[in-house]
């Protein structure tokens, strides 16, 4: 499985911006598409942005389509995620995760970054 660093995390005002890194080891291979989620105190952890490896396509939760941009870079398997006019309710630690080819399914989930945004 791949290892996933996230990094880029902290404390932004409200209206403000962040730009979170994940960055997955050698041992990835074969991957289908990788992805961002989040996870706020007491709420199960919810789907925010992918992006399919092969062709650059991405997916966006509602909340955040037309905030947040997912990118990512193939040679050194890294994923991006810039929030923009970031609010209160984004306040969660957010996870970079791999889908592999041949999953159904997100795994190989990192350690996470917070982000919290005050009012």
């Amino acid at each position: 499985q791949a290892q996933l660093v996230e990094s880029g995390g902290g404390l932004v005002q409200a209206g403000g911006s962040l730009r979170l890194s994940c960055a997955a080891s050698r041992r990835a291979y074969s991957l289908y598409a990788m992805g961002w989620f989040r996870q706020a105190p007491g709420k199960e952890r919810e789907f925010v942005a992918g992006i399919s490896w092969s062709n650059g396509i991405t997916r966006y939760a509602e909340s955040v389509e037309g905030r947040f941009t997912i990118s990512r870079d193939n040679a050194k398997k890294s994923i991006y995620l810039q929030m923009n006019n970031l609010k209160p309710e984004d306040t969660a630690v957010y996870y970079c995760a791999v889908r592999p080819g041949g999953s159904a399914d997100y795994g190989s989930w990192g350690q996470g970054t917070q982000v919290t945004v005050s009012s």
